[in-house]
């Protein structure tokens, strides 16, 4: 909880907080880099700092933790720092990150606003940026805790089985620990990070969602190639792709992510478009072996059959279920697709039984549309769950 006293002075200076946050962010981003170049190297996706979509994120979860502190100043946005806190876990972040972190964002805070940074408001901000941070940690010990590992001690090696081409630019992975040691559980809808060393040397991170059961040794990531040559947003996925084979080694992190199918019996609607069907695939293997007899809706929107990767596994993890109904979406149809089914995801015509929970991965304009459609059939906001893939911009765009 914020102080009085810091209530006041947040309240009164988060405007131009607000307004300045995205020139902050973007300078503690060129000062840590400039201080510490190997965390850029190694460890911040180099993708998401050319984007900029980032240094938006990081705007977006500080003006929202503020604002939060002073309008509901007895409850914490925990749903929010779950997520940044899962997504921290997969990377190994430790608590004596946050310290390096303070000193450059609160240069940048100083520089960016000049004589308006009194004592009174370095200390308000100060006490804003501490409760946020300390609360990450807690979380971020917990998850350690959870997996059974040292803090940031996440990564193990692990060996490529095999490698199947889904589509032009899908292909799937499946892996085991090389030690033979058991692999570490995971719940539908988790993630890992995978880590490689690029050309240039530097160790990259991505997050890839698991497929497959969470019983067996074996895991399976399915990773879709960003073909801009020129950029290095897709740089890991092009490496995987063009590099890694069976009997290859990668390095993998203990699995993390809040997108979790919670045990119920309310009907679900399972909603993804491109490559976020994959947590969804997790969660309807999840659902077939538990033999779930609620209604299922699952609905997918992409380009064309051709570029539905995992289709076939799609429709028939579907058909498993005791009362499942499946609804694609193509902007291309091949011959014979439904007329109502071309183009976006549209729900209109789409029944939503009553108490519905949902989960949506896929790109952000996709998951705001299909949420705005939710709320509109009477889906509770508070049973719609969402995964972003990368930064969560979410926050960022309002």
């Amino acid at each position: 909880m914020l102080s009085e006293s810091s209530t006041a002075t947040v309240r009164a200076t988060l405007p131009a907080v607000g307004a300045a946050i995205g020139d902050i962010a973007d300078l503690f981003y060129r000062k840590l880099f400039d201080a510490h170049p190997e965390l850029l190297r190694d460890l911040f996706n180099r993708g998401n700092q050319a984007s900029g979509t980032q240094r938006q994120a990081l705007a977006g979860s500080i003006a929202a933790f503020a604002t939060h502190l002073v309008e509901h100043p007895d409850t914490r946005p925990d749903v929010m720092l779950g997520r940044i806190a899962n997504k921290h876990a997969s990377l190994g972040i430790t608590a004596p990150q946050y310290a390096v972190v303070h000193t450059h964002l609160f240069s940048a805070i100083a520089e960016v606003l000049g004589d308006a940074v009194t004592p009174e408001v370095a200390a308000a901000w100060d006490e804003v940026y501490w409760l946020m941070a300390n609360a990450l940690i807690s979380m971020e010990e917990r998850l350690y805790a959870q997996q059974g590992v040292v803090a940031g001690d996440v990564w193990r090696e692990w060996t490529v089985v095999s490698r199947a081409e889904e589509t032009e630019d899908v292909a799937t992975f499946r892996l085991t620990p090389s030690d033979g040691a058991p692999a570490p559980a995971f719940r539908p809808g988790q993630y890992v990070s995978l880590q490689v060393e690029l050309p240039d040397g530097a160790h990259q991170i991505r997050q890839y969602s698991l497929t497959g059961a969470p019983a067996s040794d074996l895991r399976t990531v399915t990773v879709k190639r960003v073909r801009d040559e020129g950029s290095p947003e897709g740089e890991v996925s092009r490496h995987l792709h063009t590099r890694v084979r069976a009997g290859d080694r990668l390095r993998v992190s203990a699995p993390y992510g809040d997108l979790v199918l919670h045990t119920t019996h309310a009907p679900l609607l399972l909603a993804s478009a491109g490559i976020g069907c994959t947590p969804i695939l997790s969660m309807l293997e999840h659902l077939a072996a538990e033999e779930h007899r609620a209604p299922v809706t699952v609905v997918h929107g992409d380009r064309s059959p051709a570029d539905h990767a995992l289709r076939a596994d799609h429709a028939a993890l579907t058909g498993k279920l005791h009362d499942a109904s499946a609804h694609f979406w193509y902007e291309d149809p091949e011959a014979g697709h439904p007329a109502e089914r071309t183009g976006l995801v549209d729900l209109s015509g789409l029944p939503v039984a009553s108490g519905t929970h949902a989960y949506l991965c896929g790109p952000l304009p996709f998951m705001r549309a299909v949420r705005g459609q939710l709320l509109d059939k009477g889906v509770a906001a508070s049973d719609i769950h969402y995964e972003v893939f990368g930064p969560d911009l979410w926050l960022a765009q309002g």
